[in-house]
């Protein structure tokens, strides 16, 4: 027996849970083992002294009460989350216990002590308020944003919901699902079956609908949830918030038909715009051919009889009446370029490039141009657009060229992958005047010109044609260059379309 009683000593010893047992008598101690006393701040000479002076020292709201009234009725006490100032490295500090006072009776049943437990619990405390504060804050910001929350037992089909669920769903008590959907305009109740279908895969419940309001008028909410599994896997909860987009929608009604009404001016702007500048285009088109035809009547009949200067002005009228056919032509092609589709067929690009070479013979053997061209892929496209593409393109490079020295035109190419479709690269290089950088992005808007008329003939059309031709092709077109040192053009064209037209 004796040995017995030794051996639970021993065990309370070394247990990391403070323990002490009192002693009827004067509520003396009688055992505290060392995590007691560490907590008392105490050593061993505390044996024998009474529970009531050691209490009253490292704890200001005394708990001697709660132990002397365990000894009197014999009834245990237990208490949890209980918050006592403890010394500790010299400082009072405030921690929080789960402690328990158990009596301890005689064979006769008579209480000749207490037997005395605690366990410290402060990060348990404070864990345990932070997740109450959490939920406050969420639940203050849900009802800031006008949310409303829900809780469906899945087994039980029961619904808990926030008095804004209420409020949102038109309903002035707690409801079951059944008359929740009821609530639902009849064309809008397929979106909660099948939100509610696709969340058996994906966790998660989302829908718009629209609600009836007792007033019998509508009101837009959006659902989101997300299903809660047990420990087996199966859904147990849906959680949710419900949200009031009425006035979303509304707007999103209104923009769309401000939308629709805009675009369809903008057609009729466009399309008027369109006709406009092709009846122009074909209407000069006469007068500017007479003034050609009846100038060099002029200069081959009376030439010899007119004195230079009026010769000279002869000249310029010819030249003034070119220019306007070059920009009739310009407006013409840059105004009908979207009135129709294209069909897209497979372009072989180094036979396109002979066939431009062939067009631009004179020039290139007037200027000694020299052109070197890679082997380049064949490519899908409206071979039409692409052709003209590639000859404003070369031919632009061979107009800004310098006096000094022939013009050199590079066409190379690489294959590269853009969100896994392959694309072409095509860079045209060239050695002319160059460009300056911060005009890269002006030279391919329509009428823009860099250079006077006088220093290089054009109608600043071309740039702004290619860069209409690339985007009905899905690519992109950018320009490089310094002054006095040649410019770059890069084109990057997907190598199939996704369309049959363009």
């Amino acid at each position: 027996m004796q040995d017995n009683l030794i051996f639970l000593k021993d065990i309370l010893r070394q247990s990391p849970v403070p323990t002490a047992v009192y002693c009827t008598d004067d509520s003396v101690i009688s055992f505290a083992n060392p995590a007691m006393r560490n907590l008392w701040n105490k050593g061993e000479q505390v044996i024998g002294e009474k529970f009531t002076d050691i209490i009253t020292e490292f704890e200001k709201d005394s708990i001697s009460e709660e132990m002397l009234q365990v000894m009197k009725t014999g009834i245990p006490l237990q208490a949890n989350d209980q918050k006592l100032n403890i010394l500790k490295d010299g400082v009072w500090t405030p921690l929080f216990f789960n402690y328990n006072f158990t009596p301890l009776r005689n064979e006769n049943g008579v209480v000749y002590g207490v037997i005395h437990t605690c366990t410290e619990v402060t990060k348990l405390h404070e864990a345990k308020s932070q997740i109450v504060n959490s939920d406050e804050m969420l639940a203050m910001a849900i009802e800031a944003c006008g949310m409303g929350t829900y809780e469906i037992d899945v087994i039980t089909n029961n619904i808990k919901t926030s008095d804004n669920f209420k409020k949102l769903w038109s309903m002035d008590a707690e409801v079951t699902v059944e008359q929740l959907v009821e609530k639902l305009h009849p064309d809008d109740r397929h979106l909660r079956e099948k939100a509610h279908k696709d969340a058996l895969l994906n966790g998660l419940v989302c829908y718009e609908a629209r609600i009836i309001q007792k007033n019998k008028s509508e009101k837009w909410i959006k659902v989101f949830g997300k299903i809660i599994k047990d420990e087996k896997g199966d859904p147990a909860t849906i959680l949710g918030v419900v949200q009031d987009i009425h006035d979303q929608k509304e707007f999103e009604v209104e923009l769309k038909k401000k939308i629709q009404e805009s675009t369809m001016e903008l057609r009729r702007s466009n399309d008027d715009l369109l006709h406009f500048a092709n009846v122009v285009s074909h209407d000069l088109q006469e007068p500017v051919r007479k003034i050609k035809i009846f100038n060099d009547f002029l200069k081959n009949e009376i030439a010899g009889q007119l004195p230079d200067r009026s010769v000279m002005h002869l000249s310029k009228i010819a030249h003034s009446a070119n220019r306007m056919q070059c920009i009739i032509e310009g407006l013409l092609a840059y105004s009908t370029i979207d009135k129709s589709t294209q069909p897209v067929e497979k372009i072989f690009l180094n036979d396109l490039l002979e066939n431009i070479k062939t067009d631009l013979e004179l020039i290139i053997k007037e200027k000694g141009a020299i052109l070197i061209i890679s082997d380049l892929p064949a490519i899908e496209g409206a071979a039409i657009l692409i052709q003209q593409l590639f000859y404003n393109l070369i031919q632009n490079a061979l107009k800004f060229t310098k006096a000094n020295q022939p013009p050199r035109v590079i066409i190379t190419s690489i294959i590269k992958y853009i969100d896994s479709v392959a694309y072409i690269e095509i860079s045209f290089k060239d050695n002319g005047i160059g460009l300056d950088p911060i005009y890269a992005e002006k030279i391919f808007t329509a009428f823009e010109r860099l250079h006077s008329k006088n220093e290089y003939e054009g109608n600043g059309i071309g740039l702004a044609l290619c860069k209409k031709i690339i985007n009905r092709h899905n690519g992109t077109i950018i320009a490089k260059g310094e002054k006095e040192n040649g410019a770059e053009f890069i084109v990057t064209l997907p190598l199939k379309q996704a369309t049959e037209n363009i």
